[in-house]
């Protein structure tokens, strides 16, 4: 049966390939809004502060650092509860984490540019002009309007996480408001979180500076926040200055003789670029690769599995079973691991697999030594769950979608690396600003307490 749906999917392919699209267009100015260098700089004190976590011990910046590429370095993280940075995080033994974060840190590069109208591994936040606030999201009507871009909304719902940043219930006042249901009114988890900010001075003399709205500390609402950390992000890792993009805007610069051979295969006889499109390598749409899943999956509160069917928990299609956003591939080679769960901790070992969902669903079978490569702190849980289920192994592999028209070899993912490599680029990953000795809380910078 595998080798029938492959059969027909493979042939598919091969009748659009010959159109397939040519190399993208550079990245034009045009593509990200102009950003108040104030403004940022205000983002940047909120995204290292861990003010805006439940037990004011984590910060945005501890899953998503500068030292990792604006990801956490490990498979899946660990979030409150823990302490330290990438795979030398460790449960606080006085505060042990439930559980791992479901699914991978995703990187922060370019998410302010407009073409992003749709973020998280599964989309369940994308812009949508019939809603009140304009983007869809799990609060559905209850959604605050004033977020100004869909990066302001995404980076607002950790906090509301328990796992991530709020905390459980009975640990603080944000955590006990999250577990009543009280999220966007007066008294709600960022109604809370907002006072926090705005009861220290420097953050209110910072806000009335940046926002004319603002005249009291009382004037600072939770969107102001987001709004801020928004323009942080989209000015501290805008990526288009690697050598990818030289070589668009010049084509007489030229890439490494591997590079271009790579670049060649993958926008041609590979089919990368049939989902990796478009001028930061993504289609933004979401597909089923049949990655390996492990950790406690995504599930609700109520919910006792460890499966993970991604955009189909949003959309209640089983058609969207197992099926994840297409990631920008911007500065990938230093974001691993990689997978929705991070599965894989070699680029060259994805690859291979991503075109063998089959053969990648048996290698991470029980007793496989393909788990040797999985970066994962220790917390005691049944992390392999899934893997160790061969009805759960075959379901995520039924939903897969083979999309290369032919095999790759070892020459062939040794070049699409080397053209891989381009993509990365040091002014975004070196960071505009940086990180910020203090914060005006006074707390730890990122939610990491100094050595």
């Amino acid at each position: 049966m595998y080798l029938i749906r492959s059969s027909v999917l493979l042939l598919a392919f091969s009748a659009c390939i010959a159109h397939a699209d040519p190399l993208p267009d550079p990245v034009a100015d045009a593509a990200f809004t102009p950003a108040d260098l104030d403004e940022a700089v205000l983002g940047q004190l909120l995204f290292y502060d861990p003010i805006l976590s439940g037990n004011r011990n984590i910060a945005c910046a501890t899953c998503h650092h500068p030292n990792f590429a604006t990801s956490d370095g490990v498979s899946l993280g660990l979030g409150e509860g823990g302490k330290g940075l990438g795979l030398e995080r460790r449960g606080d033994p006085d505060n042990m984490p439930t559980h791992r974060i479901p699914r991978n840190s995703p990187a922060l590069f370019n998410l302010g540019a407009a073409e992003f109208r749709v973020l998280f591994h599964d989309g369940r936040i994308e812009v949508d002009p019939t809603m009140p606030s304009g983007f869809r999201t799990p609060l559905e009507d209850d959604m605050l309007s004033g977020f100004a871009s869909i990066l302001s909304a995404q980076t607002m719902f950790p906090v509301l996480s328990a796992d991530e940043m709020a905390g459980h219930g009975g640990e603080n006042d944000v955590a006990n408001a999250v577990r009543q249901g009280l999220i966007t009114g007066p008294g709600g988890a960022w109604d809370i979180l907002s006072r926090r900010v705005a009861d220290l001075p420097e953050y209110a003399r910072r806000f009335s500076a940046v926002y004319d709205h603002i005249n009291t500390p009382d004037d600072i609402g939770f969107t102001d926040i987001s709004n801020a950390i928004a323009v942080f992000i989209d000015h501290e890792w805008r990526s288009d200055t690697s050598d990818f993009d030289a070589y668009l805007r010049d084509r007489t610069v030229g890439l490494p003789l591997a590079a271009e051979k790579g670049m060649e295969l993958f926008y041609g006889d590979a089919g990368c670029s049939t989902c990796h499109s478009g001028p930061f390598q993504t289609d933004h749409q979401f597909h089923a690769m049949g990655a390996p899943q492990l950790g406690p999956g995504k599930a609700a509160a109520f919910e006792d599995n460890a499966h993970d069917t991604g955009r189909m928990r949003v959309t209640g299609d089983p058609a969207d079973a197992f099926a994840f956003r297409t990631p920008s591939l911007r500065n990938v080679m230093q974001t691993g691991p990689w997978g929705h769960a991070g599965a894989h901790g070699t680029i060259e070992q994805f690859l291979s697999d991503h075109l063998d969902p089959v053969g990648a669903s048996e290698r991470f079978a029980q007793g496989s030594t393909a788990r040797n490569g999985v970066r994962l702190p220790p917390l005691e849980g049944d992390d392999w769950r899934e893997m160790n289920d061969a009805a759960a192994r075959e379901s995520i592999v039924q939903a897969a979608m083979i999309r290369a028209p032919r095999g790759l070899d070892a020459a062939d993912i040794a070049v699409l690396v080397s053209f891989l490599r381009t993509l990365d680029d040091e002014t975004a990953l070196n960071g505009r600003l940086g990180i910020p000795p203090t914060v005006p809380s006074g707390l730890d910078v990122g939610g990491v307490a100094a050595d």
